[in-house]
């Protein structure tokens, strides 16, 4: 089994989005169901909607998984499992108060050293315990040897028992923390594999830790993403536009790229343009490199077009709002000056456009549209303006400049014998 666990606090960024395509993709490789977990314990964090939101954005993506879970439905678990441990000693009530432990972590800051927790209520007895009259939190019992695992992206990684230390499991007011639900979430689901960001590392011991402690033999493997940088080489923030998937969907970048993309970097690929599906059969998580990836919008906008070429007419003329398949057509002649849904709706929308810009070329487009109206329907596009040149009296820079700002709503573009062959079918909407 494989899991996507997102948090319900924030849009979704693209090194999620990365993290659910390659955990989609090894479980498909695999034969693995994949489940959706949503990991809405931190109450004051969660966002109303975001939830559903998260779905519908790896619905998007084709990301298809067999249930979805929400993680603060196993607290009763959670529960029952912190009972085990602190009847089997391998966790203890720990009654320090947070500005007693303030001020320890402040002495060791002062004394140029890492904090750790000394082990004030590591060996309180039953009845200490129970006569203690202020509340508590749970903390599982410091490791007494160095815990080691493969990650199949950066190999083998060793942890000292300081670097894990007696760790809260559950707060004060009885809500687990995150490494200790995400531990005994992934032994009720049976995750084989976890792929997720190099930012979960350090929590990897903790959590192997905690199984260990419960007596949990089954061996969970590990591959931890390297971050994706921003232009300026830095970690990409909520800051960075493009780290959030909603943005670049707004922007015009569709799916089938962003997906290519994320695949694609810090990655070995056969190819550079595929799409997920078709990523399956060649993907590889040990090709993915140790070292962090520079996001490249530049990168993105290349396979952007790549993808829209791809696209069948209609389907790209459905995603431009239009119906017709000549309007696909039509918008793959403009992928030479655009690479976005939104550049090219801003030209497709130009040529059916009712107010144009003529500048200058007001009267002569006025003249040109008269002179159309009075035209039959003429194929080849040099008969066209043969015809027209003489119905409008109008040459060189007073007929060409007004004519393609009559069929394109703009003074630029593509060449006007390419695009005449679809235009002449919409003339009647045109003029």
């Amino acid at each position: 089994m494989f899991r996507f666990a997102p948090s319900p606090t924030g849009d979704i960024h693209i090194g999620n989005l990365r993290v659910a395509i390659f955990n989609y993709i090894v479980s498909q490789q695999r034969g693995e169901k994949l489940i959706i977990r949503i990991e809405d314990t931190d109450v004051d964090r969660n966002i109303e909607g975001k939830d559903r939101e998260i779905l519908e954005i790896l619905d998007t993506f084709g990301i298809k998984y067999s249930d979805v879970i929400y993680q603060s439905h196993n607290f009763k678990f959670h529960h029952q499992f912190i009972v085990h441990l602190l009847q089997s000693g391998k966790a203890f009530h720990c009654f320090c108060s947070p500005d007693e432990l303030e001020r320890k972590r402040e002495e060791a800051k002062q004394k140029n050293r890492p904090y750790r927790y000394d082990g004030t209520c590591e060996n309180l007895s039953n009845i200490e315990v129970l006569e203690a009259d202020k509340p508590s939190v749970i903390r599982l019992r410091k490791p007494n040897k160095e815990i080691e695992f493969h990650d199949l992206i950066k190999g083998k990684k060793r942890f000292h028992p300081n670097d894990i230390d007696s760790f809260i499991l559950l707060r004060q007011d009885k809500r687990p923390t995150y490494n200790f639900a995400c531990a005994v979430d992934d032994m009720l689901s049976d995750i084989s594999l976890v792929i997720r960001g190099e930012d979960h590392l350090s929590n990897t011991p903790k959590q192997i830790a905690i199984r260990e402690a419960l007596g949990y033999s089954k061996n969970i493997e590990y591959a931890h993403l390297p971050i994706i940088l921003n232009s300026e080489g830095k970690k990409m923030s909520k800051r960075d536009n493009s780290s959030s998937v909603r943005w670049l969907l707004s922007e015009g970048f569709i799916p089938e790229a962003i997906g290519n993309y994320l695949i694609l970097l810090g990655n070995r690929t056969p190819t550079e343009v595929f799409t997920i599906e078709e990523a399956i059969k060649w993907f590889k998580l040990e090709n993915i490199s140790k070292s962090p990836a520079k996001f490249d919008l530049d990168k993105l906008r290349f396979l952007n077009r790549k993808h829209l070429h791809r696209l069948d007419s209609e389907e790209l003329s459905k995603r431009l709002g239009y119906f017709d398949k000549e309007i696909g057509e039509l918008a793959k002649i403009y992928l030479e000056e655009a690479s976005t849904l939104n550049e090219l709706r801003t030209k497709i929308d130009a040529i059916f456009k009712d107010n144009r810009d003529c500048g200058e070329f007001c009267d002569e487009v006025e003249i040109l549209k008269n002179a159309i109206r009075e035209m039959d329907t003429i194929d080849d596009f040099g008969e066209f303006k043969k015809v027209l040149m003489k119905k409008s009296k109008l040459k060189g820079k007073r007929f060409f400049k007004p004519l393609r700002i009559l069929l394109t709503g703009s003074e630029h573009g593509p060449e006007l014998s390419l695009l005449y062959p679809i235009l002449k079918n919409y003339l009647g909407r045109i003029v």
